[in-house]
């Protein structure tokens, strides 16, 4: 597509690459670039209408989280669609951004036809140190329970993620087989991990 702008960037421009993946690429200017890459979700179809909405839900989720007090949490509105934009609503969001636990992400609206929709082919990784903050997590995101398998939900807007216990990087470490294979089958019966039940398996 041709460049456009932004009120908050002179230039961006949008891109397919190789493996369908879509990209902005956006002139920063003199604004300040906490991170490089930002993930950036665009409402649409089923879910068209609810980006305010849900950014404020997962701004209000991770804030109040065990975790939420170790790094900032918050939701901007950055652009609205004005009048005469159809299908687009007037007031509507254009574009916000928000972070969770000091993580940048942007999302977007769109009333115009799409042939995609969130699916898990996008997911993000939760990681917790402890049973109470994958019990909250899994608690306040999680709307689908056919979708609940080995740590992974998905929520009320369609999006998918990882709640995972850091320990289980330390857990499948290692050359042990037997231990791996114990952690492995141990998990692929959870939907929401457990801690301690994974620790069982861990020490045999």
């Amino acid at each position: 597509m041709p460049l456009g702008s932004y009120p908050f960037s002179d230039r961006y421009g949008w891109l397919e690459d190789k493996y369908g993946l879509s990209w902005q690429v956006i002139l920063a200017g003199e604004r300040e670039m906490k991170q490089r890459i930002t993930p950036v979700l665009m409402f649409v179809g089923t879910v068209c209408g609810k980006t305010e909405e849900a950014i404020n839900f997962y701004a209000e989720v991770f804030k109040n989280s065990p975790a939420g007090a170790v790094a900032s949490t918050n939701a901007n509105i950055l652009a609205r669609y004005g009048r005469g934009e159809e299908p687009d609503k007037e007031g509507t969001v254009r574009y916000a951004s928000f972070t969770l636990l000091g993580q940048e992400f942007a999302a977007m609206y769109s009333a115009r036809e799409h042939k995609f929709a969130f699916n898990e082919a996008i997911s993000f990784i939760v990681p917790c140190d402890t049973q109470e903050e994958i019990d909250y997590f899994w608690k306040r995101l999680s709307a689908d329970p056919k979708a609940e398998q080995c740590g992974w939900l998905k929520d009320r807007y369609g999006l998918s993620w990882q709640i995972t216990p850091t320990i289980m990087n330390e857990m499948l470490d290692g050359d042990d087989k037997e231990r791996t294979a114990r952690v492995t089958q141990a998990f692929l019966k959870m939907k929401k991990f457990d801690i301690d039940a994974l620790k069982q398996a861990y020490e045999g």
